[in-house]
């Protein structure tokens, strides 16, 4: 990947206008404020718009609106937040591992692994596993018996992928996520202990997964558990035996959903969402932040539960308010029945 590219190799990239000098060169990419001479920024959100006037970045993306307030070259297009996200795959200066097996690696013999493929030190790899062209493995990685990861996959150090997991292509698994470990799944006895359901399913990646650090991922009590394509998954998400994320949703960080959950396509989901179990949420769903889904959701919309953060005090007297509720109803039911009598 070239380390530098010309404002107008960028603009045919990003599709975008170019107002300025085309032959311009661009090294890196920088938030306005940051920026440096040779570097270029972006305008997204209109309260940094008074940094345009003030930036040392050699050019700015930006919408039409705001090229009046440029003090630099500018890219226009009509999403400069999408044209940030390419700009960065074009600058990524992560180091690309040579292909090959560092000699620490436990492989089994009946392991296909692909000879473009990267598989760094002390790696275990079980019996029967496929790895696909051009994926990597650092330092660390458990690949149980009977897994495949497809094609370009990226799977940073300490990961462990459990027996029978499927992983599309293009799928990048940040470091320490878990995926296939067993549901929590427990039936009571008669003397009142606990007898393990052992669970029978996996997990099923699908193409273009994005899974952050710590992340967990339980494998299927007697059918799978499933990410579909383009899913984006946060750092210290939970998601229970049976769960279901449709295609393209994105969820952030430390939400937690419980088993036999079916989540739509398409969906945002904040950070510290609660799922409970066995119910179904639609494509098109939007959950803000802390909100607790108790019920299913068939009507796409933004969804919010909750209370924000109050002083200790005045919550004290909401919590009590609400505590009386109970009462308040059948005193106004009370009332009711007198006044229609």
């Amino acid at each position: 990947m070239p380390s530098h590219y010309t404002l107008s190799q960028l603009a045919e990239k990003l599709n975008a206008e170019l107002k300025g000098d085309p032959n311009c060169i661009i090294e890196g990419v920088a938030t306005l404020m940051q920026a440096n001479p040779k570097q270029i920024s972006f305008l997204n959100n209109p309260e940094y718009r008074a940094d345009l006037a003030k930036t040392k970045a050699s050019a700015v993306v930006l919408r039409a609106g705001d090229l009046e307030a440029c003090s630099t070259n500018a890219l226009i297009c009509r999403d400069p937040y999408l044209a940030y996200a390419q700009l960065s795959a074009l600058f990524d200066n992560a180091s690309k591992p040579k292909p090959g097996i560092h000699p620490t690696a436990v492989i089994a013999a009946s392991a296909k692994i692909d000879e473009t493929a990267s598989i760094g030190a002390e790696c275990v790899i079980g019996e029967e596993v496929v790895i696909g062209a051009h994926s990597v493995l650092k330092p660390g990685v458990v690949v149980g018996d009977h897994a495949s990861l497809g094609e370009n996959c990226h799977i940073h150090a300490k990961v462990s992928i459990g027996e029978r997991v499927k992983i599309g292509s293009r799928v990048i698994i940040h470091p320490g996520a878990v995926l296939g470990s067993d549901g929590f799944g427990n039936a009571h006895s008669p003397e009142k202990t606990w007898v393990k359901i052992y669970q029978l399913g996996s997990v099923i990646i699908g193409n273009d997964v994005e899974i952050g650090a710590n992340t967990c991922i339980d494998r299927g009590a007697l059918e799978d558990t499933v990410i579909e394509d383009g899913v984006r998954l946060d750092n210290l998400i939970q998601i229970a035996h049976n769960v279901r994320i449709g295609a393209h949703t994105a969820i952030a960080a430390c939400t937690a959903i419980a088993g036999g959950t079916k989540i739509g396509r398409y969906c945002m989901v904040g950070g510290s969402v609660n799922f409970n179990g066995h119910i179904s949420i639609c494509d098109g769903v939007i959950i803000t932040a802390t909100s607790g889904v108790l019920k299913s959701i068939d009507t796409p919309g933004v969804y919010t539960s909750f209370f924000h953060a109050q002083p200790s005090k005045i919550w004290k007297k909401l919590l009590i308010r609400f505590l009386q509720l109970d009462n308040i109803v059948d005193r106004l039911k009370t009332l009711e029945k007198r006044q229609s009598s």
